[in-house]
């Protein structure tokens, strides 16, 4: 098959990371994806959970060894010449699967071709091949000018960290802590005003804890925007750390609408509204709060969901009372508080 021409370009993108309902993690992950003809590559890979090589958390060198690689400058890291293009998030070893292909150059295009999903040192292209993607075919210049930006500094600085404000100490700890074991750094203060302005602008997203009074909040958003930092503020829905960690994740994300995979969430007393951008593998966590305080967890769903809207039924007795509603997919996640009433 010949190779059409297609645009390239490199756009940031999340692995979002988060506290499973069984307490196992997994990592949060910033990377630069591949745009091809305005949409991420890896959304034409269903259910795919993977980020590309020019991660933002690698050292310098490694990054700079990345870019130079798929220039072509050096040597194929792989026989045939092939290249990883998306690999495992937690490790990037080749033996938990990637996808590589074929990078050649053909005059002052690049031409990428012959996808395919690897365990080992060879592809086997009649089992595990992407017979629908590819190839395709990148002007030079074009592509050139993508890559060399990320070597000129040119990718947009990630701020992983997040301040956390609120009364209770113990639950902003544990909350701390989970951050940091998925990657994501976070600190605790009462209060923002002594901050320096270097130092508030480390940070990507600001979450208050339910108790935090409105002149608390102002105060906090007054000393950001005079050290003139964006970030995203987090309202907490409650007092659940995952429930927590996967609206932290959702602010961290910066990235368009059009760009990730799960763009809407909506939850009453017997359903759940998703909408995906491709098809892709979603899961849904009910929490509920008892009267006791005490939090119950339920997996509500767990398939693979086509483009589109969905409606994914709720047991009453799962989500009654105060209640909330996580969907994750590969690179996203939201979360929407169960509202009780007609559910239209």
């Amino acid at each position: 098959m010949a190779a059409e021409y297609a645009t390239f370009a490199l756009a940031p993108a999340v692995r979002a990371g988060g506290v499973r309902a069984d307490g196992d993690y997994q990592v949060h992950r910033d990377f630069m994806d591949f745009v091809v003809d305005g949409r991420p590559l890896l959304f034409r890979l269903s259910d795919l959970d993977a980020v590309s090589p020019l991660a933002s958390d690698v050292p310098p060198a490694i990054l700079t060894a990345q870019v130079r690689s798929l220039l072509l400058e050096t040597d194929a890291p792989l026989p045939g010449g092939r290249y990883v293009v998306y690999a495992c998030p937690e490790c990037e070893d080749l033996a938990c699967g990637a996808v590589t292909a074929v990078i050649r150059r053909d005059g002052d295009d690049f031409v990428w071709r012959d996808f395919a999903w690897q365990t080992g040192e060879q592809a086997d292209l009649e089992f595990n091949g992407y017979h629908g993607i590819g190839p395709y075919r990148f002007p030079g210049a074009e592509y050139r000018a993508a890559l060399a930006a990320l070597l000129d500094g040119g990718s947009a600085h990630t701020r992983r960290r997040v301040l956390l404000i609120g009364d209770r100490v113990a639950l902003l700890a544990r909350l701390a802590a989970a951050l940091r074991t998925i990657g994501i750094g976070a600190d605790i203060t009462h209060d923002a005003g002594d901050v320096t302005a270097d130092e508030l602008r480390a940070y990507g997203a600001v979450a208050f804890g339910r108790a935090v009074a409105e002149e608390e909040r102002t105060a906090v958003r007054r000393a950001f925007a005079n050290a003139g930092v964006d970030v995203s503020y987090v309202d907490g829905l409650g007092p659940i750390v995952p429930l927590l960690v996967a609206q932290i994740e959702n602010a961290l994300d910066r990235g368009p609408a059009e760009r990730r995979r799960l763009t809407r969430l909506t939850a009453t007393g017997t359903a759940a509204d998703v909408e995906v951008t491709s098809t892709c593998r979603v899961r849904l966590t009910a929490y509920r709060l008892d009267r006791l305080h005490r939090v119950h967890t339920h997996e509500v769903f767990d398939g693979v969901l086509e483009p589109g809207g969905h409606r994914v039924d709720l047991d009453a007795r799962t989500v009654k009372g105060e209640s909330f509603v996580v969907a994750r997919a590969p690179g996203s996640v939201l979360v929407a508080a169960v509202t009780h009433g007609n559910s239209g």
